[in-house]
């Protein structure tokens, strides 16, 4: 009596073993990372061979469609495009980040709500740091517990329409008197006590891309600047 050939199984299994041969010729070899401003390109890359399991870029998709993301500092969200077999491209999308605090020989990091976002040892450039204002504590997720409400609310109010008008700031201070004090590479401008905070913004980036501010150090003066009196002076140092 014969014995019957199962087939179909067999086909399957040889089926089977050549479509993980096939797959495992997907070794991811190149993470190409752009967008990297605040976050960390080695991080990024890191992140994304963890995703592709036993370093297989068809896996690294399943993953990246299906899986959970590690979270990756300033890292709000990345797009992997797959180049070929052994290649991907990832881009990079951060957090918005308003500004920066010291806080124990670290910098707190909070978005223009308030709310503290990341921290780090190193200060990063394009992110306004806030001078004059102190915390005991902070959370994580959570707004930052400044003691001050109205100075935290002007703060808040400055990082907003900074954002707002696309301005490039690398400083916020407040005086002992209460007033305010941006910087922008070498000029300090001083807009007072942040009553007329909203038309000095809007028409600041005006005046500083003026020609006669151009690679000038000094003072701009803009503390009784308002819609009635649309007047900035600006002082040599």
């Amino acid at each position: 009596m014969r014995r019957k050939v199962h087939i179909v199984p067999i086909v399957f299994l040889v089926i089977l073993l050549i479509g993980l041969l096939y797959c495992s010729t997907y070794t991811l070899k190149t993470v190409e990372v752009v967008g990297c401003n605040l976050s960390n390109e080695k991080a990024v890359e890191k992140a994304v061979k963890k995703e592709a399991l036993m370093g297989n870029t068809i896996l690294l998709y399943l993953n990246n469609e299906f899986g959970k993301k590690d979270e990756i500092p300033f890292v709000s969200k990345l797009d992997i495009d797959f180049v070929d077999k052994h290649k991907v491209k990832v881009e990079v999308y951060e957090k918005s980040v308003a500004g920066c605090i010291e806080y124990m020989e670290s910098y707190v990091f909070f978005d223009k709500d308030g709310i503290v976002m990341e921290t780090s040892k190193e200060r990063h450039e394009g992110v306004p740091y806030i001078k004059g204002l102190s915390i005991k504590s902070w959370q994580l997720g959570e707004k930052l517990p400044i003691e001050n409400k109205k100075k935290f609310d002007m703060i808040l109010t400055i990082t907003q329409l900074l954002d707002k008008y696309d301005l490039d700031i690398q400083g916020i201070e407040f005086t002992a008197d209460g007033e305010i004090i941006l910087r922008k590479d070498n000029i300090e401008i001083e807009l007072g006590d942040g009553s007329n905070l909203a038309v000095q913004l809007m028409n600041l980036g005006n005046i500083l891309d003026s020609e006669e501010l151009e690679g000038k150090t000094g003072v701009l003066y803009m503390k009784d600047y308002s819609q009635d009196n649309p007047i900035a002076s600006f002082k040599v140092k």
